[in-house]
């Protein structure tokens, strides 16, 4: 496999359009448990920090249309593969990565990617919500104006299919020009996750989605990822192995940089293969 080292460049990747013929990332039309089901390939990555190894020849496969979960203590390198799978630690200085990330089959390190085209087809949810100082209406909005979409209705209707998607349509139709800071922490984090699907993803990462959470508004949010699947590809870092357990199809335990298991949520969860990952679940450590 031909393995190459891409320094990841700052900022300015992100608004800078590539003069040279960009590798076209394709959009395959494929059916809900057909056997061609692969979104995303990993395969052979090492991540670093400057000097620092973060990621140990990480190889894994996303399947379309099913929510994958990373768990693993602090610091293993599950949040750190998450932002490899957009390129957003293209904005850390130092930051590179060897070996290769397919999205439907393409190499998204490829230098002459688009890589403003991939964060819109590959979105992201962090962990503490960060809803813009606009209305809610103009928090979603706020994507599609910025790929051009200027029309009033087919804004409208973008908003009304977002909020609707996120689960917060009925709690906020009334309300749409007004703040979205006055938002409970549970709705403005389901705001965050409509302004993502506002730019009509293929692939939602989230990054520790609940973590600010209390326990009904966590609830409404494993919903939401469950029902998301029908129509996108999530993939979810979590501490919380029992919300890895009630929502992900496929699970990936880390350890110190190292993808230790990957498989069925349940074959992870009830019979796993590697003695750390039993440990790990049970409590041995962690």
């Amino acid at each position: 496999m031909d393995i190459q080292t891409r320094s990841l460049s700052p900022t300015p990747a992100m608004s800078l359009r590539p003069t040279v013929p960009q590798p076209r990332l394709t959009r395959p039309h494929v059916a809900h448990g057909t056997s061609v089901d692969a979104k995303v390939l990993v395969r052979n990555l090492d991540f670093y920090y400057g000097q620092r190894q973060a990621l140990f020849r990480v190889s894994l496969t996303v399947r379309t249309h099913s929510v994958t979960s990373f768990i693993g203590p602090s610091g293993c390198g599950k949040s750190t593969l998450l932002r490899c799978l957009n390129r957003m630690n293209d904005l850390v200085e130092g930051a590179r990565a060897v070996g290769r990330v397919e999205l439907d089959g393409v190499d998204i390190y490829d230098p002459a990617i688009d890589v403003t085209d991939l964060r819109k087809r590959v979105g992201m949810v962090f962990q503490k919500s960060n809803p813009f100082p606009k209305s809610i209406y103009d928090n979603v909005a706020y994507g599609p104006r910025l790929h051009g979409t200027k029309d009033k209705r087919s804004l409208d209707e973008l908003v009304q299919h977002s909020l609707q998607g996120a689960g917060l349509w009925d709690e906020v139709k009334d309300r749409l020009m007004q703040s979205a800071l006055g938002l409970s922490g549970g709705q403005q984090q389901r705001l965050c996750i409509a302004r993502a699907l506002a730019v009509q993803p293929e692939v939602i990462l989230m990054d520790e989605p609940c973590s600010a959470l209390d326990p009904i508004a966590t609830g409404k949010i494993e919903e939401l990822i469950y029902t998301l699947k029908d129509t996108y590809t999530v993939v979810i870092v979590t501490h919380n192995m029992q919300q890895a357990a009630r929502v992900s199809d496929q699970c990936g335990f880390f350890l110190m940089g190292e993808l230790v298991e990957f498989g069925d949520t349940k074959t992870i969860f009830t019979t796993p293969h590697d003695k750390r990952t039993e440990d790990y679940i049970t409590g041995r450590f962690g």
